[in-house]
């Protein structure tokens, strides 16, 4: 016999399964039963077994079979094996159906409302054992985090192609202006961009202050106009209160627009919408954030043909269901 044999290493599942069927019922023939096998195949892999361990684990009687002290320890250990081995198999099978596992989610906007807001809670319902994990950043944080495996996906603004990346489009957020309430443009319905022309802005010095200064500059640049921006030290949300005592005025995409702070209004820029788009690794195969990814991709396009059949006929409640397209 090989002296690799010996090793412990070299002990299959078989024999701890027959080993335990026949201590259970004391007797090789009542185990080979209970497994549709022979005697014979059970008293030969238990011999094999005891072989590659270098011990008796049965005495064997007339009557059936005992264990020896060796295999009475050994039977505890071979069972812990065993419940071991089911977990996770289990738990394999269960990531395979993206029953379990974490989805790592990078953002950059709100999501207190809006499509991601609902795609994660439609997704959370129906998968209640998978961890959603959302890390706040910028555009080229979140995609060298995508590259390195770091992050699953980044739900990013703009229609930006990402080299070593795969982007879907899945849908767009009105832009709006926020104002103190008693602001003279807080009495329209809309503003203009010609309205901001000569309105000093505040942004965040986290994401996405820098873009929201760069898109400022940008829309403002084509009416002849340098806008004052001052960069605060405080993140998205405590921005605004900042706004309510009139240090100046900034933009926010539509979902944060649920954010009910006293002192303060918005009111949407005419014409003015924000693309989102998914963006992540091809070569990523977390069933979890495939599952994810499937689900927004599917919410997209339901609210699209919504929103067509919606400009066809002009119904007012294909409307309101265009606005919720996740179940």
């Amino acid at each position: 016999m090989k002296e690799t044999a010996k090793f412990p290493d070299s002990i299959e599942f078989r024999h701890l399964r027959y080993f335990i069927a026949a201590a259970e019922h004391g007797s090789f023939r009542k185990a080979g039963s209970s497994l549709g096998l022979s005697q014979s195949a059970i008293s030969r892999c238990i011999a094999d077994l005891e072989d590659r361990m270098g011990a008796s684990l049965f005495h064997r009687h007339a009557w059936g079979v005992s264990q020896t002290f060796a295999g009475q320890r050994f039977l505890h250990r071979a069972r812990r094996a065993i419940k071991t081995i089911d977990e996770g198999a289990h738990e394999v099978a269960a990531a395979g159906r993206s029953e379990q596992g974490r989805v790592r989610i990078g953002i950059y906007s709100s999501i207190a409302s809006g499509f991601l807001a609902k795609l994660l809670a439609s997704y959370g319902r129906s998968h209640k054992d998978v961890r959603i994990e959302l890390i706040d950043g910028n555009p080229a944080e979140h995609v060298a985090a995508i590259r390195q495996f770091r992050l699953d996906v980044a739900f990013l603004t703009g229609d930006r192609e990402w080299p070593g990346c795969d982007r879907a489009p899945l849908w767009s957020e009105r832009v709006f202006v926020v104002l103190p309430d008693l602001h003279p443009l807080a009495a329209l319905d809309e503003v203009m961009w010609r309205d901001l022309a000569d309105e000093p802005f505040i942004v965040s010095e986290a994401a996405p202050g820098q873009e929201i200064h760069d898109h400022l500059v940008r829309e403002l640049a084509d009416l002849g106009r340098h806008p004052e921006i001052q960069v605060q030290s405080v993140g998205r949300d405590n921005l605004l209160p900042l706004v309510a005592i009139g240090q100046g005025l900034t933009l926010v995409s539509e979902a944060m627009t649920v954010a009910a702070l006293p002192d303060i209004t918005y009111r949407p820029i005419a014409g003015e919408m924000l693309p989102f788009s998914a963006v992540w690794s091809p070569a990523n195969d977390n069933p979890s954030f495939r599952r994810l990814l499937s689900m927004a991709k599917a919410a997209s396009a339901k609210a699209a043909k919504l929103r067509q059949a919606a400009s066809q006929i002009g119904a007012s409640d294909v409307l309101l269901r265009s606005r919720d397209p996740l179940p």
